[in-house]
C-alpha cells in the first residue's frame, strides 16, 4: 500500500472519535481535505479529556445508524485514553460526501456516516493492548521509529460489529478510490418511518452539538445532564428535518464536519442543534482547577492509568521506564 511521502503516518484525533475508529465502530473519518495516504494510518488520541455528554451523544449517534442496518448490540469502548497512541486503521480510499451518501454498494448506516467534505474510508481496525503515551501534532505526520517499532508489536485486531469492505474501482491501483471515482448521482433512498426519522435526526443533532466544543473555545458544555443532548433535540426534530438528510435542497451539501465543527454548510437540523447545547454560567465562572477536577470526575472509570501505560510500553520496547 502507498503511503505517499510518509513512512509511518499518524493522525491525532479528539476523543471519543479516536477510540471509536480503532475499535471499528467508526468506519469513516471525515476531514476538510482529501486523504494523502493509502494503507496503515496510526491513530493518536489528543490531550482533551472527553466529557460524558460528548461520549453519550456520539454513542447514541452510532447506535442509531447501526440500527438502520439491523445491528443493535454494539460494544462501545470502556476507556477513552488521551495523549496516547491507541491503534491504527487501513485507509483504502477517499470520496466526497455526496459520493458516499449515494454509494449503493454500501449499507445505509455507512452512507450516513459521511458528514464532511471528504470521507476517508477505513478498514482493518487494530488497537494497542497498551496505549503509548506520546505527543501529537496537526495533520498527518510520521511516528518516531522507536515508537513505531514498539507499537507494531503490541497490536490486536478489533472485534468490529459490522466490518465493511470498500470495493476498489481498480484493484491494481491503491489510489483508484478517490474523489470523483464513485458516481454521486442521487439515487432513490429507502424510506424511513416517522419514528426512525425523529430518532435519527435527534442522534445526528446530538453528535453535531458534541462537536461544537472544538470550535467554541472558552465555552464549557454542561456535563451534569447528559440526556439533554438527545431528549431536547428529539423534542424539536421533525420529519422534514430528517428528510433533508437524503434530499439536499438545490443540490447543496447540508452535512457538516462532526469532529472539526465545520459550519460552511447549514440546514434546519444544524439550526436546531444550537438549541441542544446549553452552557452553565455558574460552571464557566469556576476556577480552572475546579473545572479540571469536575471533568476528571465526570469521566470516572473511563480514565486510563498513565503509570501502567508507561511501564508496559517500556517493557515492550525493552527500555527502562522513566521515573
Amino acid at each position: 500500500m502507498s503511503r505517499g511521502n510518509y513512512k509511518n503516518p499518524c493522525l491525532t484525533m479528539h476523543q471519543p472519535w479516536a477510540s471509536l475508529l480503532v475499535h471499528g465502530i467508526k468506519r469513516i473519518e471525515g476531514r476538510s481535505w482529501p486523504a494523502p495516504i493509502r494503507g496503515r494510518l496510526w491513530i493518536h488520541a489528543a490531550s482533551k479529556v472527553p466529557d460524558e455528554a460528548t461520549i453519550k451523544a456520539m454513542e447514541a449517534f452510532y447506535q442509531e445508524i447501526y440500527t438502520l442496518d439491523g445491528i443493535t448490540d454494539i460494544q462501545f469502548p470502556q476507556h477513552y485514553p488521551v495523549s496516547r497512541l491507541i491503534g491504527c486503521v487501513d485507509v483504502v480510499g477517499c470520496v466526497s460526501c455526496d459520493e458516499l451518501k449515494n454509494w449503493e454498494a454500501l449499507s445505509q448506516g455507512v452512507r450516513l456516516e459521511g458528514q464532511t467534505d471528504f470521507c476517508w474510508l477505513c478498514e482493518k481496525p487494530q488497537k494497542l493492548i497498551i496505549p503509548f503515551e506520546m505527543r501529537g501534532y496537526q495533520g498527518v505526520y510520521n511516528l518516531e521509529n522507536k515508537i513505531h517499532a514498539a507499537a507494531a508489536r503490541g497490536l490486536t485486531h478489533s472485534q468490529t460489529p459490522f466490518a465493511v469492505k470498500f470495493p476498489l474501482p481498480d484493484p491494481t491501483c491503491t489510489f483508484s478510490l478517490k474523489p470523483g471515482s464513485v458516481s454521486s448521482t442521487t439515487q432513490l433512498k429507502k424510506r424511513l418511518n416517522t419514528e426512525q426519522l425523529h430518532s435519527l435526526t435527534a442522534a445526528i443533532a446530538g453528535a453535531r452539538a458534541a462537536a461544537t466544543q472544538f470550535s467554541n473555545k472558552g465555552e464549557c458544555p454542561r456535563t451534569d445532564d447528559t440526556s439533554d443532548y438527545i431528549t431536547k433535540s428529539q423534542s424539536i426534530a421533525t420529519e422534514d428535518d430528517a428528510e433533508s438528510l437524503y434530499n439536499p435542497v438545490d443540490g447543496s451539501d447540508h452535512t457538516t464536519n462532526m469532529e472539526e465543527g465545520c459550519s460552511r454548510n447549514c440546514n434546519k437540523v444544524e439550526d436546531h442543534t444550537k438549541s441542544t447545547v446549553n452552557y452553565s454560567v455558574e460552571y464557566s465562572k469556576r476556577s480552572v482547577a475546579t473545572r479540571r477536577a469536575d471533568r476528571n470526575t465526570s469521566v470516572g472509570e473511563r480514565r486510563f492509568d498513565p503509570g501502567t501505560a508507561r511501564i508496559m510500553a517500556a517493557a515492550i520496547r525493552n527500555l527502562k521506564p522513566s521515573s
